[in-house]
């Protein structure tokens, strides 16, 4: 049976998970959803999309899609993946899965009482790298006593990945924090226990915070320092220090290195380098066998749960 997807934003992105998406197979994007229509239209004819909207409704109404994939701006997900469940599709919202815990809570409420797959796209969970060292901390031969991760932008705009004007602001906490939030305590598997967030100066033009810094501890005693900057002009993305027991390890997206940066293959972990195709084929496989997806939207809550206390420490 050939999944039929609606793809809801045409940006950066949602790019990547259309490339994703033609390497997935029995998997077909029916519908595209977008704010800018000619720009929606130009994506849709580069992938062969034939139904083009800018209203996710319009594609929630067509019967045949089983499954919608948000890509939208963070200040719209809780509320379109309450009204995807509603409509009866299966869905996957990219991260995070909401900016306000009430919201988040409601779409955990609502997947539940609908029966539906309903996942948030935390890619960390899915990069080859991160699976590695998971697979060394299931078999026991590696503990974190630490994780040190550095997530590094140079930002003085509104600009998106491609460089593009925003249509929307991101956020530091609500947004690239939870991918660190959420990871700590997976592989850690413990909650976290102790959190603490200091943050910068308000940028005067776009409204949040360009520097912040966030301390956790999980029940085991492991600890996380998180460095977050929109101001950094160097290296820029994410990069995770795991210290542990047994060894260091240096995560940078899908690639791993030893504490002495020596590069380790992670080619044999699973079925594809790309964290983003791993986390849309979970998603789909999920959909298949009528399971609950890993990063399901109950599994990931309680991230959301810490960086609503974090937020609070900073108002």
């Amino acid at each position: 049976m050939t999944i039929k997807v609606a793809l809801a934003g045409a940006g950066a992105f949602g790019i990547k998970h259309l490339d994703a998406m033609k390497l997935i197979p029995d998997v077909e994007v029916v519908s595209l959803v977008s704010r800018d229509l000619a720009k929606t239209q130009e994506v849709a004819a580069k992938y062969g999309i034939a139904h083009v909207t800018t209203r996710l409704e319009d594609s929630l109404a067509i019967r045949e899609v089983d499954a919608v994939i948000l890509v939208t701006p963070t200040q719209m997900h809780a509320s379109q993946t309450l009204a995807c469940l509603a409509a009866g599709k299966h869905v996957q919202v990219e991260i995070p899965l909401c900016d306000v815990l009430a919201e988040g809570q409601a779409v955990v409420d609502a997947a539940k009482a609908s029966g539906l797959v309903a996942m948030c796209g935390h890619t960390r969970r899915f990069n080859p790298s991160h699976q590695w060292v998971r697979q060394r901390i299931l078999t026991g031969d590696f503990h974190i006593q630490q994780m040190d991760v550095q997530t590094y932008f140079f930002r003085r705009s509104n600009m998106n990945a491609l460089g593009q004007p925003r249509s929307w602001t991101d956020h530091l906490l609500w947004h690239h924090a939870a991918h660190t939030v959420d990871l700590f305590a997976y592989q850690a598997q413990s909650p976290v226990v102790k959190a603490n967030a200091i943050q910068g100066p308000i940028h005067p033009q776009l409204g949040i915070a360009m520097d912040m810094s966030i301390q956790l501890q999980a029940a085991s005693g492991a600890i996380c320092t998180l460095s977050l900057s929109f101001n950094n002009e160097g290296p820029l993305g994410t990069f995770f220090r795991y210290i542990g027991d047994t060894g260091t390890y240096i995560a940078r997206y899908d690639d791993l290195f030893t504490g002495k940066d020596e590069k380790i293959d992670v080619s044999q972990v699973d079925v594809s380098m790309n964290g983003i195709e791993l986390q849309d084929r979970e998603f789909f496989a999920a959909i298949r066998e009528g399971r609950e997806p890993n990063a399901s939207v109950a599994q990931v809550l309680p991230c959301y749960q810490v960086l609503h206390a974090l937020e609070q420490q900073m108002v």
